[in-house]
């Protein structure tokens, strides 16, 4: 099998990245049987180093997974974590804000659902919706009641532009502050889109993710494309760079966003609590209380 460089689907800060330059595929020279082999013995390790993460109490770790509808997300963050004790993992899907979530700045509730050190949280749908979704329909904006932001002549550049700064003080916040942060965006094809929504119209465990609506929001590939490669230029930095996965085939992109994960986290400087000579001694009388135990 062909070896994975995480570094290869790093995007470097500072380097203009073209998003049609960038693959949605590559070929691992390996079947899907011995790629998700390889994803099994990945993904142990990661469960490994979760466990002296979750052992030494930090730091935090945060994973956020970007895509266009049927990227991959939910069966990516499935297959890549399932090896994790679940006591230290947290995953939350963020939907259509609420009314509370409204009244208050658009990082709000990505913020409160950060990790606690020790932890790993996985967002599925990241604080970026704000200058996606929201960039394509900006009307999205006016609902958060922003003072200032009166009509869609209020939403310009300098907005946008101030958003992107406002998302990099927010993730320099939480890497200084000890959180590790990693982005993945899953990079799909337009053509692997159509053959996963006609996969999903035709299969009556996958209609129930079908929805009309995501139709309107194809119709707009080009413009949702030109807005993901603003955001992978304007905030992948050295504290939280983004990596940009080729989705189009779903083992392999499970394959390589594992062995990006891994790669971050071999290198943190992480171990279980080491005892002291006082605690040891203690240790060595537990052990023999139970060893001389009378039934």
């Amino acid at each position: 099998m062909k070896k994975i460089n995480p570094r290869d689907f790093l995007i470097k800060p500072k380097q203009k990245v073209k998003i049609d330059k960038l693959p949605t595929r590559i070929d691992l020279e390996a079947d899907k049987d011995t790629i998700e082999n390889e994803l099994r013995k990945v993904r142990r390790k990661i469960a490994k180093l979760q466990t002296k993460i979750y052992a030494a109490g930090t730091p935090a770790v945060y994973i956020g997974i970007q895509g266009m509808d049927t990227a991959g997300k939910d069966s990516l963050i499935r297959e890549v974590f399932k090896d994790i004790n679940p006591s230290g993992i947290f995953v939350y899907d963020f939907k259509k804000p609420t009314q509370e979530e409204h009244a208050h700045d658009f990082i709000w509730r990505h913020y409160i659902k950060m990790p606690e050190r020790g932890l790993f949280t996985i967002h599925n749908r990241t604080h970026y919706e704000d200058v996606l979704i929201a960039r394509i329909h900006p009307e999205l904006v006016l609902m958060q009641n922003i003072y200032g932001i009166n009509s869609l002549d209020d939403i310009t550049d300098k907005f946008w532009k101030s958003r992107y700064r406002q998302i990099k003080d927010f993730e320099r916040i939480q890497h200084e502050n000890g959180t590790v942060m990693i982005k993945i965006f899953l990079h799909l094809s337009k053509e692997e889109q159509k053959n996963r929504f006609l996969r999903r119209i035709r299969r009556e465990d996958k209609q129930w993710k079908f929805n009309a609506a995501d139709l309107k929001e194809r119709q707009r590939w080009d413009d949702y494309m030109r807005v993901y490669e603003d955001v992978l230029n304007h905030t992948s930095t050295s504290y939280a760079p983004w990596y940009a996965v080729p989705a189009d085939d779903k083992p392999t992109a499970r394959l390589i966003t594992a062995k990006i994960i891994h790669d971050i986290l071999k290198k943190l400087k992480v171990d279980f609590p080491k005892l002291s000579p006082e605690e040891k001694k203690q240790f060595e009388e537990y052990r023999n209380q139970l060893l001389n135990e009378k039934d």
